[in-house]
């Protein structure tokens, strides 16, 4: 379709407001000038068209709406759309007589009134547009939830993300799940947001939205264009105070499980040390040094080493305390100065796609790049420097057995230094190889996207059975988590001279998140939410009598849980630290790997 023009849509549109005084509203927007009529009422010299974007939580098994006071995970997919949909202000995509005002909401840490937001929409007539940002696969139940009473108020709503990605680039004809948000009503985006979004405001406002905008297969150049931003805020609704930004995005592996090369490409596209260094210094203006770069593969991005050039000029040189936590494979440490010039950029904590140490299931998966003999010199490598190891492990591979990743797992523990041990059970996610094959084959799959999240069974194993690979995965947590291996993780950290203290603390989440609360550290936060109307349409709303007396005991058993286990780790912790031989700890894992141990580890 055709772009439009701001000018038609102000004659159409505009007039229709003023006839109806919908654009006579109180406000204190600085650009405005008003004017007061006789009964005291704000008179707006600019028409507003509303841009609310949220990036939706998902359910729990109890069908409630998972939220935080405090989240751990900063949107990305957020950052990127807001800032983009920011400057199609300042730009006056719709005109200089159109206002639009930008508003993001992270579900995660943040309640959405639906019914406020109707009336404030319905107050300006519906002119604007809604935006559900990022949607993965487990959080599309929840947007479309979210979604329907929009559409059915008259309110433009579109929905983008991994999951209508995915989908839409994996099968050439629309699936049920995809037909279910376009009979609603809503729209749906496919592809990344740069360069796009003006048409979307602009068909949003002329009323003229289509049904799909497809542009996964036509990917945006990252060079000079909008970097990822958000508010202080909303970033001090995070743990930590951390922000996230891409570097680059695209892949050049082939994980089959992966849905990032069907989505965002297998051909590296980047950001300048210009852009990086731009999203620093307009973050530390509002007081936010602590930054999360999502790229899946960091490591891979070709200019890496001049991005953390520019960064390690501005520690170095301007004195700026800049800290970050990367992603990167288990090959990084083969190239030259990337390690070294990480610690010197303030990288302080790695996450590393370990998935298996099994070798046939690492050929399965297409994981060719990983390597077992190479895991132990990789983590060392990292250790050296004092930087903190996050490493994903997979369960259910095709050659998996409870008694083989229990074995496993035992290895890793004796074996190989990682600081922090992330359990995922394979998922078939929408929009990777593996589901496309599934599918195609006729393979049950579980019909509720919501329990999409790498947290439950969604189809069926050869070697174990439903039960047995879920009970597989909670034991796994138990496993490594044990006092006795917590101890010798911080041990390890602390000889090689890593922060133990804040170590501990990230330790005492993933050691009892899943137990505690029924879900993966990454999902969970400080204080845990729940409204008691806030429930996936099919669950009973609960009395008020029931429902907060059981949510007062849970938070108070759980708080005491964990106050007990935090005291339980705070002892490991000052033995270490008191203990005078400490520095000079050493185990099996953190011995340089022996050339005759190349074929045995």
């Amino acid at each position: 379709m055709k772009l439009l023009s701001p000018m038609p849509i102000l004659e159409t549109l505009c007039v229709k407001h003023i006839s109806n005084y919908s654009w006579f509203h109180r406000t204190s927007t600085p650009s405005a000038t008003p004017n007061a009529d006789e009964e005291g009422v704000v008179i707006s010299p600019r028409c507003r068209f509303r841009v609310l974007l949220i990036k939706p939580s998902h359910y729990d098994d109890d069908g409630y709406v998972i939220r935080w006071y405090r989240n751990i995970m900063p949107s990305n997919s957020l950052a990127a759309v807001y800032a983009i949909a920011v400057d199609t202000s300042q730009r006056n995509v719709l005109g200089k007589e159109v206002e639009i005002t930008v508003t993001a909401i992270d579900e995660t840490n943040q309640r959405l009134d639906i019914n406020r937001i109707i009336e404030d929409f319905r107050s300006d007539g519906n002119f604007g547009l809604v935006g559900l940002v990022g949607v993965q696969s487990n959080q599309y139940p929840r947007s479309l939830d979210i979604a329907r009473p929009l559409c059915a108020a008259g309110i433009p709503v579109v929905i983008g993300g991994f999951h209508v990605s995915g989908m839409l680039a994996m099968f050439p004809k629309v699936m049920p799940d995809i037909q279910e948000a376009l009979d609603m009503g809503c729209s749906l985006f496919s592809g990344e947001a740069e360069g796009r979004l003006d048409e979307l405001i602009l068909h949003a406002a002329a009323k003229q939205m289509k049904p799909i905008y497809n542009f996964v297969n036509d990917l945006p150049p990252l060079e000079g264009s909008v970097t990822p931003f958000l508010t202080s805020d909303i970033i001090t609704r995070t743990i930590g105070k951390v922000t996230s930004f891409d570097a680059g995005r695209g892949c050049p592996y082939q994980c089959s499980f992966c849905t990032i090369i069907n989505v965002q490409g297998r051909k590296s596209r980047k950001r300048t040390p210009d852009d990086i260094e731009h999203i620093i210094r307009h973050n530390l203006k509002q007081g936010i040094d602590r930054f999360f770069i999502t790229d899946d593969n960091f490591a891979r991005n070709s200019d890496w080493e001049a991005i953390y050039d520019r960064i390690i000029e501005l520690r170095e040189g301007q004195g700026l305390d800049v800290r970050f936590m990367i992603q990167v494979d288990t090959l990084c440490h083969r190239i030259p100065n990337f390690i070294e010039k990480s610690k010197r950029a303030g990288v302080t904590r790695v996450f590393i796609g370990l998935e298996s140490i099994n070798q046939a299931n690492l050929l399965a998966a297409k994981k060719r790049q990983n390597k077992i003999t190479e895991y132990r010199k990789m983590l060392l490598a990292w250790k050296a420097v004092g930087i903190w190891t996050l490493a994903g492990y997979i369960l259910g591979f095709p050659n998996d057995t409870p008694e083989s990743l229990r074995h496993d797992i035992e290895t890793i523990k004796q074996e190989l230094p990682i600081d922090m041990l992330e359990f995922f059970i394979l998922t078939p996610l929408p929009g990777s190889e593996d589901h496309r094959t599934l599918w195609h084959k006729g393979v049950p799959l579980d019909h509720d996207l919501n329990k999409y999240d790498t947290e439950h069974v969604c189809t069926g194993h050869a070697k174990m059975s439903n039960v047995e690979w879920q009970a597989t995965y909670q034991e796994a947590w138990k496993n490594y988590y044990s006092y006795d291996h917590m101890e010798t993780v911080m041990r390890r950290a602390y000889a090689s001279g890593a922060n133990i203290f804040g170590l501990k603390l990230v330790m005492l989440m993933f050691a009892n998140a899943v137990s505690v609360e029924m879900l993966h550290p990454l999902q969970c936060g400080f204080v845990r939410l729940k409204n008691r109307r806030d429930r996936r349409p099919g669950y009973p709303i609960e009395p008020a009598w029931i429902f907060y007396s059981c949510f007062l005991w849970e938070f108070a058993v759980k708080h005491a849980f964990l106050l007990r286990e935090h005291i339980r780790i705070n002892r490991i912790y000052h033995r270490i630290i008191n203990d005078p031989d400490a520095l000079g700890y050493t185990d099996k894992a953190m011995r340089p790997v022996l050339a005759d141990e190349e074929d045995s580890l």
